[in-house]
């Protein structure tokens, strides 16, 4: 039965999300029906159809009470916004159901496990909050909370970890019909880590280990977790919150962290040889996958950090993004990321141009402008033998307003720059990441959708993620270079 809350916000989303215009969204990028977007949640496909559920708070754009908001695509491109899902309506989700995952049951239903939160208030006493995980089944639109609930709880944690701090449950069905869960967690002294849960049915659950320990590494409390096999390989994927920066892998506050080895299923033991960050730009976290019909792992995050929310106006009609799909593999040991192949059938009107020469002045091209852009370049020197020091892209640019991305070969480096945006916020506006082996040739795609660029790096290397909410008619694309360069460069308009 439907909840007067959840029916609440079904009506305030229809009715808020239908007074917002196209032009005042991005064309291919998921936005929250109305008011404000943070995790995807519930990220599966089921019935010919992508199911992206999402932490929502519909009634303004900014984070409050969650909900889970819903969309459906047949192609992760195109989405069909579907009622809000749960609402925090139950004594053990009073103060919001968070993060979580679902799968499809045998009987055809489909499962959401998530995480309720509670804080109890008791006078004289500082609150206390708790967090428990939960289970809602339904139709793919409408879903009942289990009566059970809640199905795993402090109770269930071993031995100095927090019950304040537990959640995000990624659910995995097992070839022998049994159930899997792990969730972020953080033990009492606040070192991040993730569990590992079992279930015959998926209503009963025990403890099984702690599959992955932080051990002072990366940063402390692991949000959002994900787990699978990618290419050979085992490949889990979590959100740290307060991280120190090491290098230009890793940047201080709220990162990603894509940690990569082997897994032996049997024992439950997973050995990571190698880490990296999943995106090195300022806008990108919480991240989940699926398998599609076809086998590929694909891949879609928040598109924007809690270090960095503030760049949104508050009065804005909406607030948060979905990153594009991405396509992951391993390549020479790294996770590497490339937009769906689906999205190519988007790129209309083909302009393209050869060993272009770059220098000081600023240069314009015919045809090279937009905010609604796939852009392919090739940037190299234009005498082998002598190197260039600065090689800079402008785009959203309208005399002084404009995001930037600047390459120095000598020190390998590749800066995303949005400080000229038109942001009136102090937030972080600068993201630098190495890339290696470019200086002879750096090989750049940068996807534009009005407020945002992706920035894929070498054929999926590394990406760069970012927001800007500059003002539409600043679709201006500028070269400009300290040094002698040389461009290639495709540019496609994306039709949706």
């Amino acid at each position: 039965m439907i909840s007067r809350m959840l029916m609440d916000a079904r009506v305030h989303e229809a009715d808020a999300g239908d007074r917002i215009t196209g032009i005042d969204r991005p064309g291919f990028h998921l936005t929250p029906r109305s008011g404000w977007m943070n995790d995807p949640n519930g990220f599966c496909f089921a019935g010919g159809k992508y199911h992206m559920f999402y932490q929502y708070y519909p009634y303004a754009s900014h984070w409050d009470s969650m909900h889970w908001g819903h969309a459906v695509s047949e192609d992760l491109l195109h989405w069909e916004y579907l009622p809000c899902a749960l609402a925090p309506d139950r004594y053990y989700d009073q103060d919001g159901v968070y993060s979580g995952s679902a799968i499809m049951m045998p009987d055809s239903r489909m499962m959401l496990i998530y995480t309720g939160r509670r804080i109890d208030r008791e006078r004289g006493r500082a609150p206390k909050e708790r967090q428990v995980q939960c289970l809602a089944f339904g139709d793919g639109v409408d879903f009942e909370k289990y009566e059970g609930n809640p199905v795993i709880t402090a109770n269930h944690l071993p031995a100095f970890a927090s019950p304040q701090d537990f959640r995000d449950p990624k659910i995995f069905r097992l070839a022998d019909g049994t159930y899997s869960c792990i969730t972020g967690s953080k033990t009492e002294e606040g070192d991040g880590q993730v569990l590992y849960f079992s279930s015959p049915d998926a209503l009963h659950w025990k403890f099984e280990k702690i599959l992955v320990e932080n051990k002072g590494r990366f940063g402390r409390m692991w949000e959002c977790p994900d787990f699978f096999p990618l290419d050979g390989k085992w490949v889990l994927l979590t959100s740290p919150q307060d991280m120190l920066p090491q290098g230009l892998e890793y940047h201080s506050g709220n990162g990603t962290l894509a940690l990569i080895g082997d897994y032996d299923e049997q024992k439950i033991d997973f050995r990571d040889e190698f880490n990296q960050s999943v995106d090195y730009g300022m806008d990108f976290y919480a991240p989940q996958t699926v398998l599609t019909g076809d086998g590929r792992r694909v891949m879609i995050g928040w598109m924007q950090n809690w270090d960095a929310v503030a760049i949104r106006e508050p009065e804005a009609p909406w607030a948060g993004q979905m990153s594009l799909p991405r396509e992951l593999h391993i390549v020479n040991g790294r996770l590497n990321q490339w937009p769906i192949r689906e999205f190519d059938e988007l790129r209309k009107n083909r302009v393209e141009y050869k060993n272009v020469p770059v220098g000081k002045d600023k240069l314009y091209l015919d045809g090279m402008s937009g905010r609604m852009v796939d852009m392919e370049l090739v940037i190299r020197p234009k005498d082998p033998e002598k190197s260039y020091s600065k090689f800079v892209i402008r785009f959203a640019e309208d005399g002084e307003t404009y995001t930037s991305i600047r390459f120095r070969p000598h020190e390998s480096t590749l800066k995303i720059d949005r400080k000229f945006s038109g942001s009136r916020r102090a937030i972080v506006h600068q993201r630098r990441c190495l890339v290696e082996s470019a200086e002879d040739e750096l090989r750049l795609r940068i996807i534009l959708d009005r407020f945002s660029c992706e920035v894929f790096i070498n054929g999926g290397e590394k990406v760069m993620t970012a927001t800007f909410f500059t003002d539409m008619y600043a679709d201006k694309i500028s070269f400009r270079a300290d040094g002698d360069v040389v461009i290639d460069v495709v540019k496609y308009d994306i039709v949706p």
